[in-house]
């Protein structure tokens, strides 16, 4: 017998996720005969690299990799939860925020058990879902926005978790303070909402929602946060959740000991003492959003203005555009899958990447006409 004809119902139609195409694959594929050539801009990585004192944590412990990390994540924990203002019970420490997604469909979702989720908002919730069998109602942005409202409206009897990513991928869009505390007002208590904030520490602390003020209330809310695009860990995969105690129990019960390497675990302590590097990387991506911007109102393509590190700009036929700016050099995320066929999006970079990136364009864009 094949495997498929062995395997679970349904998991040979599970679709897959696409990520950004790594340097090395693309410089071997088009022949480039230096990947330092080959500049990529697909996957929101921090253009600035690992914060220092994580890299300085990794190089003082490297010795001990052979020792299992610490399954509870004990001192990262302690750090998250001093910073945080939460307890150390209420987080919970993940392999990048996927796996705690993978962790919410496994304690919360199934057939009968569904989420709600908006139609540009990151495809991992709905291929995640697919993976238990949960209904997913998606609902149009407005304006490339999250629609708290519509989504309170798309709620059902059988409906889970909401998810809200906030900053949103790929729009890149922010849903305000008062817009998540109308809908907080509103939300049934069936519901748990999921706040997905891999791009928060990117705002300023008085633009950052205060999701963990509903932790810290008990209520049915939980929020991801990561240390892959603001820190620049990306490369390590580490994530938490934060939640009440009840729900980070049951999230901890589907998931696997030593999750997280140690390496991981020590890098992330490290990296959340490193306020100088969350500085220089917020005036980065201000300064590349800024830039990039410029450059497509000067080259007439409209764009979503940005809350995170990657800008949404349209460009028409967005795949062979992708395709083309490849063969220059330039690696950057085709948006088909989510729906928008003629938009790209381009991570901010830094400033010789920008421009690198805004030549290529220019040069894929003349070719056209």
């Amino acid at each position: 017998m094949s495997f498929e004809s062995l395997a679970n119902s349904g998991v040979g139609e599970l679709p897959t996720y696409e990520p950004g195409r790594p340097i090395e694959d693309v410089a071997r594929e088009l022949g480039f005969g230096d990947p330092a050539e080959v500049t990529k801009l697909a996957s929101n990585e921090n253009a600035l690299g690992p914060s220092p004192l994580a890299m300085e944590a990794i190089v003082s412990n490297a010795a001990n990799m052979h020792l299992y990390p610490d399954g509870g994540a004990f001192h990262l924990k302690q750090a998250l939860a001093e910073k945080l203002q939460v307890k150390p019970e209420q987080l919970l420490i993940g392999n990048g925020s996927n796996e705690l997604i993978e962790f919410i469909g496994h304690v919360f979702m199934g057939p009968h058990a569904g989420i709600v989720m908006a139609d540009r908002a990151f495809i991992a919730y709905k291929l995640i879902a697919a993976m238990f069998k949960a209904p997913v109602v998606t609902v149009p942005m407005a304006a490339f926005v999250h629609d708290l409202d519509a989504m309170l409206e798309a709620i059902r009897p059988e409906t889970r978790v909401v998810f809200v990513a906030n900053p949103n991928n790929p729009t890149g869009t922010i849903v305000s303070r008062d817009a998540i505390n109308s809908f907080m007002a509103r939300v049934p208590d069936h519901v748990v909402v999921c706040y997905d904030e891999a791009y928060v520490e990117l705002l300023p602390e008085v633009q950052q929602p205060a999701t963990l003020d509903y932790v810290r209330e008990g209520r049915n809310v939980i929020a991801l946060r990561t240390f892959s695009k603001t820190y620049g860990l990306a490369g390590l995969r580490v994530g938490y959740a934060v939640a009440p105690a009840e729900c980070i129990a049951l999230l901890n019960r589907v998931r696997q000991p030593f999750n997280v390497s140690a390496m991981a675990l020590i890098a992330a302590e490290a990296a959340l003492r490193d306020d100088e590097h969350v500085a220089r990387t917020r005036a980065l991506v201000v300064d590349g959003l800024k830039e990039l911007g410029s450059a497509f109102g000067a080259m007439g393509l409209s764009y979503v203005p940005s809350a995170a590190n990657f800008i949404l700009v349209k460009v028409g036929e967005g795949r062979c555009c992708f395709e083309a700016l490849q063969k220059r050099g330039v690696i950057v995320r085709p948006m088909d899958g989510y729906g928008l066929p003629d938009y790209i999006r381009i991570t901010v970079g830094t400033h010789a990447e920008n421009m690198c990136c805004i030549e290529a364009l220019k040069s894929v864009l003349e070719a056209r006409t």
